[in-house]
């Protein structure tokens, strides 16, 4: 995984003027802490990027600690000025290996879990079931969903800028799916620079796939959330919006002690 740090960071230098802020995304996955989680308590932010979501469920009410790898993590103290004091603590750290005092009422991780091998899962899901959870506490995991990945193998996309909303770089993307192993492939470079690409490589997992993973790590799945509507990890044939429309779903983990 000794890309992570490098793909998060460079990428997050091209959007940041545009991408670090609170927006309708942070605040909804704020509401979903609330359905699918707790009211009020305390919450880890694994992955945290620019620290807008952070920033929000601090503004909520929690008391939140968020932990990004790259360089992103600067940008929290930025988005976070009317936050209340001691609300708010981001360490730019890797949560594979940071050690941090307590345990947690909820853990999340949004738009992340996927980076690095099945083991590399299974030891982060342990760390959270064995460190950082209370008993009874609740995981809330953001999962890509190899059945959209899949439709888009070989899609390219160009994204030209656009000063005004606050993304200044020409950049190309193509995505590639490897269906052996279901992982995606996401490649992007400047227009300008063709030979330095960069990738970031995601594991994706089908709810089935995702409940064998968690053998033996304290957790289970106990619900899904695909849009806006939850539904129990059971057989649900024709569900089109894991099929065809949601390239991540939020999977609900309940702490086996």
């Amino acid at each position: 995984m000794d890309w992570v740090r490098e793909f998060y960071s460079k990428t997050g230098s091209w959007w940041a003027r545009a991408d670090a802020r609170v927006t309708d995304r942070d605040h909804r996955r704020v509401r979903l802490l609330r359905e699918h989680g707790v009211e009020s308590g305390d919450v880890l932010e694994l992955g945290s990027g620019y620290g807008a979501t952070a920033v929000a469920t601090a503004k909520a009410g929690y008391f939140v600690t968020a932990v990004e790898i790259s360089d992103r993590a600067h940008q929290a103290g930025e988005l976070a000025g009317d936050v209340a004091p001691g609300s708010l603590t981001v360490h730019n750290a890797d949560f594979y290996e940071i050690a941090l005092p307590g345990k947690f009422d909820v853990v999340c991780y949004w738009n992340g879990f996927g980076i690095g091998s099945d083991a590399d899962q299974r030891r982060l899901l342990v760390r959270v079931a064995e460190e950082w959870l209370r008993p009874g506490g609740v995981a809330l995991i953001d999962v890509f969903n190899p059945f959209v990945w899949a439709s888009w193998d070989g899609d390219e996309e160009h994204l030209t800028p656009d000063p005004a909303a606050g993304y200044d770089h020409d950049l190309r993307e193509v995505t590639r799916f490897d269906p052996v192993t279901c992982t995606a492939t996401d490649t992007w470079w400047e227009t300008s620079n063709p030979a330095e690409p960069i990738s970031q490589t995601l594991r994706c997992y089908t709810p089935a796939d995702l409940s064998l993973l968690l053998t033996g790590t304290g957790l289970t799945l106990t619900s899904i959330v695909v849009g806006d509507q939850a539904f129990s990890p059971s057989p649900q044939p024709g569900l089109g919006a894991l099929l065809r429309d949601n390239h991540e779903y939020l999977a609900v983990l309940r702490h086996d002690g």
